[in-house]
């Protein structure tokens, strides 16, 4: 809750108190999101190679519930608050201007929020799967809808952030906005807090990064010497060592054969010269997932449009929902969580056991293909967006509306379709993605595996503002008029979002390529 009741209405505070252009706010929106989803690759770091899991996630909980309290402040106080013009002249004609210390705060406080998340996003969800002993059956069946019934969770939080966070920071005040999730935050880390003693703890196992580097290093330093046909010619520890380690030994493959160097036998006991078996398969794991990784930024990319270009949109149309009430235009992004609350145990209940009968998969389908029938749907949610911006478009030169402040005379409902796809698409693509990266990982390094799925998210958030910038500039060029521009209703973002369709369905053709060549590890 804490996370989205800040990041689906930011660009709103961005551009109404910070008087921040349409490129400029969508990519502070983005390159916010961006670090908020790559700081868990270091916290993924910490759990696994010193503190573990629970003592990450507190001090991240710590740090976080320090950036919400200052972004509190930052909005309610006076002395650090933007200054606000008579409520008769309208925002974008409004002269005053954060001062450069308001601005400075105001940022200081989003980043120590994205530092903070680099300690729970990570940790949380691979915590709460680890409550699964998977040597136990029952326990086993039942994690594989954890993830289903943990994404739910999220969607209920976003839900209430999405709609009534969203009201309150339009219409009563971004102080108690603000104030909510903080309080919402703290309450959540004390109910974690009373659980401790029920918990299973796992103890850390030593850097995953370093162990991985290790194994690409001997593999380079050995790569003139030839793999022995018998792959028990490598070496590998005991079963007594693995037990003494409390670890499990894994069996070789044969992907990746450039890897199996590492452990050829040599004089040098060097962990940088010498690998087992184990540890290279280990590594093996986690580069083979590199390609997916890859083919998933695009799709993390269309999510973000949602709390950006979406929200500009929908300021641009009808609000009016009843003589009395307007709808706040992120307050839409909602219909992206209820889709996803009716989707996901639909899937889960109803879809799952039905495909099960003839595909003999525990999951019904396996999550590649779950997360291609999601980018199937981005671009099905693109093409929606395109459609509705051009009938936007329509109407506003038919009524004659260039100016940045006229309001379209369409209700913003006509963004409906475009939420709800996305809603369905993110059903399949976002929780097959934490599925995968953590059912993927090897088991002492989950939390790297949890954080390809963050990373993920981060690199999506990034390429956003990339891209935007860059369309924004070279369609610009040559005295052309820019297909994002701060007035949408003189802009062509009809053009744009047509780009990243056809953006994303060339990605889902390469990612089938790529799905159909990856081997998953042995159950």
């Amino acid at each position: 809750m804490a996370y989205y009741g800040i990041a689906t209405n930011l660009v709103t505070y961005l551009t109404k108190k910070l008087h921040e252009g349409t490129v400029t706010s969508s990519n502070n929106v983005t390159n916010w999101g961006g670090t908020v989803w790559m700081t868990p690759i270091l916290g993924a770091y910490i759990a696994d190679a010193y503190l573990g899991r629970y003592w990450t996630f507190i001090f991240g909980s710590v740090i976080y519930l320090m950036g919400m309290s200052l972004l509190t402040l930052a909005v309610s106080v006076p002395s650090l608050r933007p200054p606000s013009c008579d409520p008769a002249i309208k925002e974008e004609e409004c002269d005053k201007r954060a001062s450069a210390l308001q601005i400075g705060i105001f940022y200081l406080a989003l980043y120590i929020i994205a530092a903070g998340t680099g300690g729970t996003k990570p940790n949380i969800s691979t915590m709460g799967a680890d409550q699964f002993d998977d040597f136990e059956p029952k326990e086993r069946a039942q994690k594989l809808s954890f993830f289903n019934w943990w994404m739910l969770g999220i969607v209920f939080g976003t839900l209430f952030a999405t709609t009534v966070l969203i009201y309150i920071q339009d219409n009563v005040g971004w102080a108690l906005g603000y104030g909510l999730p903080t309080l919402g935050l703290a309450l959540s880390v004390l109910v974690f807090l009373v659980g401790t003693p029920f918990y299973r703890h796992k103890a850390p196992s030593g850097s995953p990064l370093t162990t991985m580097a290790q194994v690409l290093v001997a593999s380079i330093r050995k790569r003139k010497l030839p793999v022995p046909s018998d792959t028990k010619e490598l070496y590998e520890l005991s079963h007594e060592q693995y037990a003494e380690l409390k670890k499990f030994p894994i069996d070789h493959s044969i992907s990746l054969r450039f890897l199996d160097k590492a452990a050829v036998k040599i004089d040098s006991s060097s962990p940088w010269m010498l690998c087992p078996v184990t540890r290279v398969e280990e590594t093996k794991q986690m580069v083979k997932m590199l390609p997916i990784l890859a083919l998933t930024f695009i799709p993390s990319m269309i999510f973000t449009q949602v709390l950006t270009l979406f929200v500009k949109q929908g300021e641009t149309l009808n609000l009016h929902t009843g003589p009395h009430f307007q709808i706040p235009p992120a307050c839409l992004t909602a219909f992206v969580t209820i889709f996803m609350i009716i989707g996901i145990p639909i899937y889960d209940r109803f879809l799952v056991p039905a495909v099960r009968r003839y595909t003999k998969n525990p999951r019904g389908i396996t999550l590649l293909q779950r997360m291609g029938i999601g980018i199937v749907f981005h671009v099905i949610t693109m093409v929606a967006a395109c459609l509705a911006e051009k009938w936007r478009l329509t109407v506003a030169r038919e009524n004659g509306i260039y100016g940045q402040s006229q309001t379209v005379p369409l209700t913003i409902f006509i963004l409906l379709p475009q939420y709800a796809l996305m809603g369905v698409a993110e059903t399949f693509v976002e929780v097959a993605k934490l599925e995968f990266f953590y059912d993927q990982a090897p088991e002492g390094i989950k939390s790297l595996g949890a954080s390809y799925y963050t990373s993920s998210l981060g690199i999506g958030n990034f390429l956003s503002s990339i891209i935007l910038q860059a369309v924004s500039r070279i369609t610009e060029e040559h005295g052309h008029k820019s297909w994002v521009l701060d007035n949408l209703n003189i802009s062509h973002l009809d053009y744009y979002y047509a780009f990243l369709a056809v953006l994303t369905f060339l990605n889902f053709l390469v990612f089938l390529v790529v799905a159909k060549l990856f081997v998953y590890n042995d159950e």
